[in-house]
């Protein structure tokens, strides 16, 4: 009985670590190697600035169609230099007809009658761009007026693609859905930060991104994260793949904890889509750095620690079990340690529950949201991962709400 008690003990340490590790671990080891190696890329304006296409996807988006057209004309890069593709099929609201009305020289429009998905309408697009830049950028985003001049900068030797900042535009009163999704995001931002200085982003930021045109591979139609695939394609070519946190996206939060979980849904199916696509960059001895990276900031977040918080309170429970068997070789005073480690996690976990409660009732709470938004994660890739594997995934999807 002593054996199993340690081998559960054993269980419990790996699997904590592997928490620790992902969410808080490899941030640290990130810092540290930067600060060993110092930040060896640096960024320069070229000499020449590029002409650039901005490739707008937009289903159905005729109420943000206006605000989006005037806040990409107001980007500070050349007029001469910056064009613009809106690509509108299947969209029924009327937003073809509001674009053919406007009169800008550098517009175009890809418009049709069938939907095939977002996918499908960016390998539309990217057949008809003629430019050696292409920015990607979403119609219901709005970009700070010098994101297309700070994404460019960053295409220096060796860049194959540029991904901009998402931030999350709350309200002083924004539901508990919407403070954990800004702060997550403002936490991946300082993640990307460190992977770019140690060696390369590890997942574009859909919302904006740039991309070296002739890099562009054709994506499979079903994929979910377009963004994560293309950047990641690039970089096993040995690209890298740069950030730009001062070129940003600004995007309202979900309109409710239902819409967001719709859309963390699959995304996290779409994470286990792409892994299997992407498996090949698990070849550290072929891709060094990238599969570190790869596997520290996006497989076991995905497909690894999701997995270890339940088995970490059912370890818990099996480990006071066996104190309670009698065995006299067990340290006294472990139980005390163990009811502490069980007491903790319920602790958590019914935080995140009144973060549920309180938010389902529009009310926001400082110390639930943060457990709560942590465990609604991780549920959502468990949730994700269910959807993954029943199959019969598709580029085209019911878009979530978002906050007015």
């Amino acid at each position: 009985m002593t054996a199993f008690y340690y081998i559960l003990v054993g269980l419990f340490a790996g699997l904590s670590f592997v928490v620790f590790y992902t969410y808080l671990g490899y941030g640290l080891v990130a810092w540290v190697l930067v600060k060993l190696r110092g930040n060896r890329y640096q960024n320069s304006q070229p000499a020449e600035l590029p002409h650039v296409t901005m490739v707008v996807p937009a289903y159905n988006e005729a109420d943000y169609l206006p605000a989006k057209l005037r806040n990409c004309l107001a980007q500070d890069y050349p007029a001469d230099r910056l064009h613009f593709l809106f690509v509108v099929e299947g969209s029924t609201d009327g937003s073809a007809e509001f674009l053919a009305r406007q009169e800008i020289p550098n517009l175009r429009i890809l418009s049709g009658s069938q939907r095939l998905g977002k996918i499908a309408a960016m390998n539309r697009a990217m057949s008809e761009v003629q430019t050696p830049i292409t920015i990607f950028t979403d119609a219901n985003t709005q970009l700070n007026t010098e994101a297309v001049s700070r994404l460019v900068s960053r295409f220096t030797e060796g860049v194959g693609a540029v991904t901009g900042e998402k931030r999350i535009q709350m309200a002083d009163a924004e539901s508990a859905a919407g403070s954990g999704e800004g702060l997550y995001w403002r936490y991946e931002s300082f993640l990307k930060k460190l992977d770019a200085q140690l060696h390369t982003i590890v997942g574009a930021a859909g919302e904006l991104f740039a991309i070296r045109t002739d890099l562009y591979e054709p994506v499979e139609p079903d994929t979910l994260l377009d963004d994560f695939v293309i950047s990641l394609r690039i970089a096993g070519r040995g690209y890298r793949v740069e950030y730009a946190p001062d070129a940003y996206a600004l995007e309202r939060p979900s309109h409710s904890v239902g819409e967001e979980k719709k859309r963390k849904v699959r995304i996290a199916a779409g994470g286990f889509q792409a892994m299997k696509r992407l498996a090949y960059l698990l070849n550290v001895a072929r891709y060094g750095w990238l599969s570190f990276q790869y596997v520290s900031h996006r497989v076991l977040r995905w497909a690894v620690t999701p997995f270890c918080l339940p088995a970490l309170l059912l370890l818990n429970v099996l480990i006071l079990g066996v104190l309670y068997v009698g065995d006299t070789q067990i340290p006294a005073g472990a139980a005390r340690l163990w009811w502490g480690m069980l007491g903790a996690q319920v602790v958590f976990y019914v935080a995140a529950y009144v973060g549920y409660v309180l938010e389902n009732r529009q009310t926001r709470l400082k110390l639930t949201f943060v457990p709560f938004y942590f465990v609604f994660m991780n549920w959502c890739v468990l949730l994700g991962f269910a959807r993954f594997n029943r199959g019969n995934l598709t580029g085209v999807w019911e878009k979530s709400k978002r906050a007015a």
